[in-house]
C-alpha cells in the first residue's frame, strides 16, 4: 500500500431517505467500490448523473463517513487517520463558490494560506503563479463579489493548488471556464501532476479531457465500478468491431443499401443524406470485410469520395458500459450528484 495514494475496499454508503408522505427508503450509493490510485497518477472518474462520484470523493476527503469497508489516502485511514489527512490533500468543485466577497483575490488566497499554515513568502510566490498560469494577474486587487462566474473559478482552482497537496481532487475543474482558460488548467493539471509526482484525481463531464490527461480512467455508474484501466487499454478492449465511414456521391437506392447490409461481416449500417452526398457509418466484425463491401458499392456502379476508419472513442466504451451518456439523468443515488 505504501505506493497507492488512494486504496479502497469493498466500500459502501448507504442514505435513508424519506419524500413527502413516503415511507422512509434505503439508497446505496456505493455499492462496494474496489479501487486503487498510484502515487504520480493522473486517475479520472467517470460516471453519469448520480452514480455515486460525488460520494466517492467526499468518503476519501474524510468528510464523509463509509456505511462499511475501508478507504485510505496515502497510507492512511479515512476515518481513524482523518486529522492527519485533510493537511495533505486539498479539493476544487467546478462552480462551487469559495471565498469572501468583501476581500480581493489575493486577500482570499492569503486567507486560505494561513488555514494552511503556509509561511507569507511562500504564499505570496505560489499565488502569483498561479494567478499567472490561468491569467488571472489582472484582478489580484479586484474583490471577488465582482468578479465574473468564469473568474471564481479560476480563483478556486488557484485556491486548490496553493497548498502543493499530496492528493488534490478536482471535480469538474473546467466547469465554467472559456475555452483558453480550461486549455491553461488541463495544461497545469498534467503538468504538475507528472513533473511533482503528486496525484490527482479528477472528474469530469468532458470525455476528450478525460482522454487526453489521464493515466487511467475507472467508468462508475450505481455505486460500482465497471470498469478501469488506461483510455487506450479500454478503447481497445470494448471495441466492437471495426468501424468505417464513407462519403458517397448521390444517393443509393433502398435495395442498394439492403444489399450492403446483407454482405457477410458487416453488423450494422446507417445512412444520412447530407449536402446531395450519402454519409455511410458501417460496423464490421473485423476489418477485413471492407474489402466485400467496397466492392458492393462499386459494382452498384457508386462513386465513393471518401472512405476513412474510425478509432473507438472513449465516450463509446462509456456509452457501451452504462447505456447512456455522462450528461443523460440517473436515479439520484447520493443526493448531492449534479
Amino acid at each position: 500500500m505504501n505506493n497507492l495514494a488512494i486504496y479502497t475496499k469493498e466500500l459502501t454508503r448507504l442514505y435513508k431517505t424519506r419524500a413527502l408522505r413516503k415511507k422512509e427508503r434505503v439508497v446505496q450509493a456505493l455499492a462496494g467500490v474496489d479501487l486503487t490510485v498510484n502515487r504520480g497518477e493522473l486517475f479520472g472518474l467517470l460516471g453519469p448523473n448520480g452514480a455515486g462520484k460525488t460520494t466517492l470523493i467526499k468518503i476519501l476527503t474524510t468528510l464523509l463517513s463509509p456505511t462499511s469497508g475501508e478507504a485510505f489516502v496515502l497510507g492512511l485511514d479515512v476515518m481513524r487517520d482523518y486529522r492527519r489527512i485533510r493537511p495533505l490533500i486539498n479539493m476544487v468543485a467546478g462552480g462551487e463558490y469559495t471565498g469572501y466577497g468583501l476581500l480581493t483575490v489575493r486577500e482570499n488566497l492569503w486567507m486560505f494560506g494561513q488555514f494552511y499554515g503556509l509561511d507569507l513568502k511562500t504564499t505570496l510566490n505560489r499565488i502569483d503563479e498561479l494567478l499567472r498560469v490561468v491569467n488571472l494577474s489582472d484582478k489580484a486587487n479586484t474583490k471577488i463579489s465582482n468578479l465574473s462566474t468564469g473568474m471564481r473559478q479560476k480563483m478556486n482552482f488557484v485556491r486548490g493548488f496553493l497548498t502543493d497537496p499530496q492528493v488534490i481532487f478536482l471535480d469538474e475543474p473546467t466547469l465554467g471556464l472559456d475555452v483558453g482558460a480550461a486549455r491553461d488548467v488541463r495544461r497545469h493539471i498534467k503538468d504538475w501532476t507528472h513533473q511533482s509526482g503528486k496525484t490527482t484525481l479528477l472528474t469530469t463531464h468532458y470525455m476528450a479531457e478525460a482522454d487526453e490527461l489521464c493515466d487511467r480512467v475507472a467508468i462508475i455508474d450505481k455505486g460500482s465500478v465497471l470498469a478501469c484501466d488506461s483510455p487506450a487499454a479500454l478503447k481497445h478492449q470494448y471495441q466492437q468491431g471495426a468501424i468505417f465511414d464513407i462519403r458517397l456521391s448521390g444517393q443509393p437506392s433502398p435495395s442498394e443499401l439492403d444489399h450492403i447490409k446483407e454482405t457477410q461481416g458487416v453488423k450494422s449500417l446507417t445512412s444520412a443524406l447530407q449536402d446531395g452526398q450519402t454519409e455511410l457509418r458501417i460496423t464490421l466484425d473485423q476489418e477485413s470485410a471492407i474489402g466485400p463491401v467496397v466492392s458492393s458499392l462499386t459494382a452498384n456502379d457508386v462513386s465513393i469520395l471518401k472512405l476513412s476508419k474510425c478509432e473507438p472513442t472513449l465516450e463509446d466504451v462509456f456509452v457501451g458500459l452504462v447505456g447512456r451518456g455522462l450528461g443523460d439523468e440517473g436515479e439520484d443515488r447520493d443526493g448531492n450528484e449534479e
